[in-house]
């Protein structure tokens, strides 16, 4: 179950409301109550603080930034792939093009298993389809994805060695 189903669950609980009655009082269908309980359908902000509205709470949401647990290593990669970020526009992205596929081809022979090959296919569709958008987002991403994604990244030998040099020292 989610966080916001257990959540909704947690309230409906606190109020004795079953989901027939939360469904008559707020206009929700039934089943999709028991979807959103059970995790089957994901529970939005907004639909969540309808719902926990209707038995007399709101939805509170509270944000601040966390520091990304990296090991040494995810951090170093996320630095030198963050300095090709804030080189990479369409310009760049069209001199390093070449370097960027035959990178890919020689991936593409080298490597075996999951999710290396996955992750492998995601950047040819994202080169092949000129996506600088989902690359920035690869190369600067701290979530699981992205990280994996630089494991497998073919934008190698795209710094200068001095650019790369700076980075490193940088990041310890």
């Amino acid at each position: 179950m989610s966080g916001r189903g257990q959540l909704l669950q947690e309230v409906m609980r606190e109020v004795s409301i079953t989901q027939s009655e939360l469904s008559r009082v707020s206009g929700v269908r039934q089943p999709s109550i028991s979807q959103f309980l059970s995790g089957k359908v994901e529970l939005s902000d907004e639909q969540l603080d309808r719902l926990l509205s209707c038995m007399g709470y709101r939805l509170e949401v509270t944000r601040r930034s966390v520091r990304a647990d990296l090991t040494r290593s995810e951090w170093r990669s996320w630095r030198l792939h963050r300095q090709l970020s804030s080189k990479l526009t369409q310009s760049s992205f069209q001199r390093w093009r070449p370097t960027i596929e035959r990178n890919l081809d020689r991936l593409q022979r080298d490597l075996r298993g999951q999710p290396h090959l996955r992750n492998l296919d995601r950047w040819t569709s994202l080169v092949q389809s000129g996506d600088l958008t989902g690359m920035h987002r690869v190369l600067t991403g701290l979530d699981r994805d992205s990280i994996e994604m630089r494991e497998v990244t073919p934008m190698r030998g795209l710094l200068s060695q001095a650019e790369r040099s700076d980075v490193l020292q940088i990041a310890g």
